[in-house]
């Protein structure tokens, strides 16, 4: 959904206040979907065809969510869009009626008890979430999936400081502060299109979560050091690298798909990063030459990203049965990854899902199976602070970043 949106607002040319609507419309609406139907079924009888769905949906959010937008204008809005793509001739006067319904009854609506309809997420995602956090922490996760999310800016300190950049970028009217414990963090709202800011074009920041940057924070890449990131497009990872590298030392990074390659390259080229090289390789297929050749392997995990719901609001509605191949996938990476490091070196494992079988189990069976690695203290900021483990979970409602999950493991000399 999020990648549809850019696309729509850019060929559409819509201004920043258009452009803010039919984002937190698009999001509002995916973010709250199963609940708004329950509101729907309660006063519309009957199969509704998508169409006529899509437009009691918008009316209906419109009217309970979003205070600025008078009732009569969700209505009316409905009521157009219904003529335009329905086919019914009297679909329009059902959503009329059926919102108009709506707003008589609002003041006596009460949201349903179960989490799953009440936060629009699917029972088995819910389940998942109680069991490791409890009622009471599930509920303040699931609420938090469906707030509005800040940007995170991380600066480029091989161009420019964390002060220049929050200067610009308020003279260039986007509400941009530091983070409360990440360094060279800007938090940034009410940004319109990024690409359009001088600061961006110069390669003065690039877009990536804290949870992100921890976690390339947590494998601690030192200037001339020679780093691998086997899954790295679209390249956050590897630019966050080889900016605490002070851009000096290699990073080779990956990704299997050619495209993919062009859009590593174009980000260290606006970055002005020279030490990034990056390659196409498929990340489970052996490379003879890089085996034992690397001080720090990086392996961001494909995986089913329900750490990124806030974001990608369309992430929780997916299927869970393909999902279940994705531990035999990360396993191969990451075996293959270990293989790549200097004694002496770390294989950072990352994921951004918050599924045990996927993060959990998936570094435990690597730990089984190769013992020349172990398992290292992480030394985060505040309010993470040192972790013991040498693996840590980074939840949205607790840290305020993306569900991630970390490890670090050091291969013995």
């Amino acid at each position: 959904a999020d990648g549809f949106l850019k696309r729509t607002l850019s060929e559409g040319k819509l201004d920043a206040r258009e452009a803010a609507l039919a984002t937190r419309l698009t999001f509002g609406v995916t973010q709250n979907r199963m609940l708004l139907d329950w509101y729907v079924d309660r006063f519309a009888k009957g199969r509704l065809d998508l169409n006529v769905r899509t437009a009691l949906r918008l009316g209906t959010y419109q009217m309970l969510f979003l205070t600025r937008v008078p009732v009569s204008a969700a209505v009316n809005e409905s009521v157009k869009l219904t003529r335009k793509f329905s086919k019914n001739p009297g679909a329009a006067g059902l959503v009329n009626a059926v919102l108009r319904n709506l707003e008589r009854n609002k003041q006596d609506l009460t949201p349903p008890e179960d989490l799953s309809t009440r936060y629009s997420h699917p029972q088995w995602l819910v389940d998942v979430f109680v069991r490791r956090l409890g009622e009471d922490g599930a509920r303040s996760l699931l609420e938090c999936h469906n707030g509005e999310v800040p940007t995170m800016a991380q600066v480029n300190t091989c161009r420019a400081s964390v002060q220049q950049v929050l200067e610009e970028l308020t003279g260039a009217g986007v509400e941009a502060e530091p983070h409360p414990w990440l360094d060279n963090c800007l938090t940034l709202r009410g940004t319109g299109s990024l690409e359009q800011l001088k600061a961006f074009q110069r390669g003065d920041f690039y877009i990536q979560d804290a949870a992100a940057r921890l976690a390339v924070q947590a494998a601690d890449p030192k200037p001339g050091m020679r780093v691998l990131d086997v899954c790295a497009a679209p390249g956050g990872k590897s630019f966050a690298a080889a900016i605490a590298m002070e851009d000096r030392g290699e990073i080779v990074s990956c990704d299997i798909h050619n495209h993919k390659q062009a859009l590593i390259e174009n980000g260290a080229r606006r970055l002005g990063l020279s030490s990034i090289r990056a390659v196409t390789q498929n990340a489970k297929e052996r490379v003879p030459e890089w085996e034992g050749a690397f001080d720090l392997v990086i392996a961001d995990a494909p995986c089913s990203g329900l750490g990124i719901i806030r974001k990608k609001p369309d992430i929780r509605y997916k299927d869970p049965a393909p999902l279940e191949g994705l531990p035999a996938i990360q396993q191969a990476i990451l075996d293959n990854a270990g293989a790549y490091v200097k004694p002496g070196g770390v294989l950072l494992y990352s994921t951004c899902t918050l599924l045990e079988r996927e993060n959990e189990e998936v570094v435990k069976n690597f730990a089984e199976k190769h013992f020349d690695f172990t398992l290292e203290t992480l030394k985060l900021p505040e309010p993470i602070g040192r972790v013991e483990e040498g693996h840590v979970t980074l939840w949205p409602h607790i840290h305020g970043t993306d569900g991630f999950f970390i490890a670090k493991l050091r291969k013995k000399t």
